[in-house]
């Protein structure tokens, strides 16, 4: 019986409609595809107007398509950090995806294969599996879209008040009710029509639709009434259905496509290499949309509007007037009413009419955490980096900011000293530190300004000097030929300082007989290990302006000091047993070390090798949140309310499983803000705030010897942290 039943299973595709219905149905077909592919056409069109990227972001495009196809069918970034939208946008996705598959399938049944085989392969086993299946998946696209549509409308106080934001517009209402709609209708017309050819057997299959005939039975419509019913039913579910397809690259609907190409084209060094540097430094500007890259452009058709990055965002949070998500969609707004005769406007700048305020992007703090949080890679520091490079050529930069660039440009660091004290921290070790300029050295250790010149990080650099004294490290430093590496005034957009202190201290490298590098703060070592290595420095040969003489640089091994430090400790060299501090601690991830560079183990790793108690902060790892110093926050004043780095302090004290006593850092620049944010937040009472280096050498020198029997630098603890 089931055999009968299999190879006599099918349905007619066109029941009820007749021979004008369906020509008509076949003429709007070919209409919306048509509005479709002219929409699309004009969208890609636009992005060609943008600048080359200098990344070869389409390089192996079958590997990136392959791993693009993962990451959306899996859709990993959306379930990480928020597992029910997560769940409910993949149920979404492969709900659509076989809807889509399954009406292309029909579509080659009835055109391409009946016409040419006078046969149907739409029929017996393969009908049914068919209806099951796309039973099965349209269920999950009309739970997942009912999930959805709870968090946009009735957890708007909650999980769902991200969706909600200045560029929110009647589309996206649009968008996810016609979606929804549309997989609801799908059943209403299924359901119709087997109610009315009286419930053929094998139908069951459908078994959603064989449920939505059982209900409407029984609310009272009887097989001859949905035989009327029918073509009406039919029809509303099909100009619904190609209306969404007309529509897809003329509004929200289009970052269904521009999303998966986002992913393609994604870039895994965004951010923490920003693009590389060309002799025409203004050709880095945002002086117009055609500025920016195509992928650029890109970014704002593939936001989804999700409110991910104004989440994350500390600036956000600290109430600056920036919001991630608003700056990408008021570029693609202009960009929009550009491409409709819109009035050209300076993209930023300081007041008056302009599509960013300057104020907006002072406030980034290059933290990453936007594009850490973005499910679809919108790369938000490279566009924020671009319009800051254009602030800086119209001059429309903070005081204080212009100030640290004059320190620079004078004096080769960013507090404006004397060259000649940049090493004046190590006159009170009891050792003498080599001078990498005289002396071959395994270690080139580049101290950096904070740990140079702030009175509070000269301590940070002296424990720093003792451990790897006391563990026999091969060092050296540059003294006075050392200047400021640049990392945080690139952000801010001064590119062409940045190229002359990478130039200047490349050329110093060049100098020295080294095996690797060293840092003492992740800054330095994102910039090195990144950047560098990217500068055409023999681009800039003959600019006058340049004080350099360096064709190119192929690098050298890169690290921050917590990674060499945690071989010593494995290798025994520190002699520390592992109790020697009892302390309940907390760490805070650098946003350079962590989410910039993934180095997240090594700084636990040499905290619990001192002893201490490691209590997690619910923000950490690639969730860290930003103590404000990076892209530029360090030298701004802002009147937060609560600052970046009080809120992070607030949240170690309050909502950490154990009480803690010393909030423990890696970053001099964070160093700084939260002592400053220890401060004025009122946390003096509660908290220490300790680098790694302080808590590893007051371990070293309550352990006494080091292992086998060598006996530690005098007073290693009491010189580390002396005041000055």
């Amino acid at each position: 019986m089931f055999l009968l039943q299999a190879t006599e299973a099918t349905r007619p595709t066109f029941w009820r409609i007749g021979p004008v219905g369906k020509a008509a149905f076949y003429y709007l077909a070919a209409v919306s595809i048509a509005v479709f592919l002219l929409g699309s056409y004009r969208r890609v069109r636009s992005y060609t107007q943008g600048a080359a990227d200098p990344q070869d972001r389409l390089a192996d495009l079958p590997g990136r398509t392959v791993a693009a196809a993962r990451t959306v069918l899996s859709n990993r970034t959306l379930r990480d950090g928020d597992l029910l939208a997560g769940l409910a946008h993949a149920f979404v996705v492969w709900g659509f995806l076989t809807l889509l598959i399954a009406t292309t399938i029909l579509g080659i049944d009835m055109d391409l294969y009946r016409p040419l085989t006078g046969d149907s392969f739409w029929v017996g086993d393969f009908y049914l599996s068919y209806s099951l299946v796309v039973d099965a998946m349209g269920l999950l696209f009309v739970v997942g879209l009912g999930v959805l549509l709870y968090r946009r409308y009735a957890a708007r106080d909650g999980a769902g008040a991200r969706l909600w934001g200045r560029h929110t517009a009647r589309e996206d209402d649009l968008f996810v009710w016609a979606l929804f709609f549309l997989g609801v209708g799908g059943y209403l017309t299924e359901g119709v029509r087997i109610l009315g050819q009286n419930y053929p057997d094998f139908e069951t299959v459908s078994f959603v639709g064989w449920f939505v005939a059982l209900v409407l039975e029984s609310a009272g419509m009887t097989p001859g009434m949905a035989v009327d019913a029918y073509p009406a039913v039919w029809w509303a579910h099909s100009i619904l259905a190609l209306a969404f397809i007309a529509a897809i690259p003329l509004g929200k609907p289009f970052h269904m496509l521009a999303s998966a190409a986002n992913v393609v084209a994604s870039d895994d060094d965004a951010g923490r290499r920003l693009p590389g540097v060309p002799a025409d430094l203004a050709a880095t500007n945002a002086d117009s949309l055609s500025d920016f890259t195509w992928k650029e452009l890109l970014d704002g058709d593939a936001c989804t509007k999700c409110g991910r990055c104004s989440s994350a965002c500390p600036a956000k949070a600290s109430g600056r007037p920036l919001d991630p998500r608003d700056v990408i969609l008021d570029l693609k707004s202009y960009r929009e009413s550009r491409d409709a005769g819109g009035e050209d406007v300076p993209i930023v700048a300081d007041g008056g009419t302009s599509v960013v305020d300057s104020e907006t992007m002072e406030s980034c703090l290059a933290c990453m955490a936007c594009m850490d949080a973005c499910p679809v890679e919108i790369e938000h520091l490279t566009s924020f980096t671009r319009m800051n490079r254009q602030l800086v050529d119209q001059g429309d930069v903070d005081r204080s900011v212009q100030d640290v660039f004059q320190n620079v440009m004078q004096q080769g660091n960013t507090f404006g000293e004397s060259a000649r004290t940049r090493a004046d921290w190590s006159d009170q070790l009891d050792f003498d530190v080599a001078d990498a300029r005289e002396t071959e050295v395994e270690y080139l250790w580049y101290v950096g300004d904070y740990p140079s010149y702030d009175d509070r990080n000269k301590k940070v650099a002296r424990s720093l000097a003792h451990i790897f004294e006391h563990a026999g490290v091969e060092y050296g430093i540059l003294y006075d030929d050392e200047v400021y590496d640049g990392n945080d005034i690139r952000r801010i957009g001064e590119e062409f300082l940045y190229v002359d202190q990478a130039g200047t201290l490349v050329e110093s490298f060049e100098d020295c007989e080294f095996e690797k590098i060293v840092c003492t703060d992740p800054h330095s070592f994102n910039t090195f290990e990144n950047e560098y290595p990217e500068v055409d420095f023999a681009e800039f040969a003959d600019d006058p302006m340049v004080d350099f003489d360096v064709d190119d640089w192929d690098g050298a091994p890169v690290f921050h000091w917590t990674q060499v430090v945690e071989d010593l400790v494995s290798e025994g060299r520190l002699g520390l047993r592992g109790d020697e501090l009892d302390y309940t601690v907390t760490y805070h991830d650098p946003c350079h070390l962590g989410r910039y560079n993934d180095e997240y183990e090594a700084p636990r790793a040499l905290v619990e090798a001192t002893g201490c108690e490691l209590v997690e902060m619910p923000r950490n790892r690639a969730d860290s949140f930003c103590c404000g110093g990076g892209g530029g926050g360090l030298w701004m004043d802002f009147d937060d309310d609560p600052k970046p780095s009080e809120e992070r302090l607030r949240e170690a004290v309050e909502d950490t499983a154990s009480a803690v006593e010393k909030f423990v850092v890696a970053c001099p620049m964070c160093t700084t803000m939260f002592e400053d944010g220890r401060k004025t937040g009122g946390f003096e009472d509660d908290l220490a705030i300790v680098d790694v280096a302080e808590l590893l050498i007051e371990a070293v020198e309550a352990g006494g010897p080091a292992a086998g029997g060598a006996a530690g630098p005098a007073g290693v603890g009491s010189d580390a942290m002396a005041d000055d």
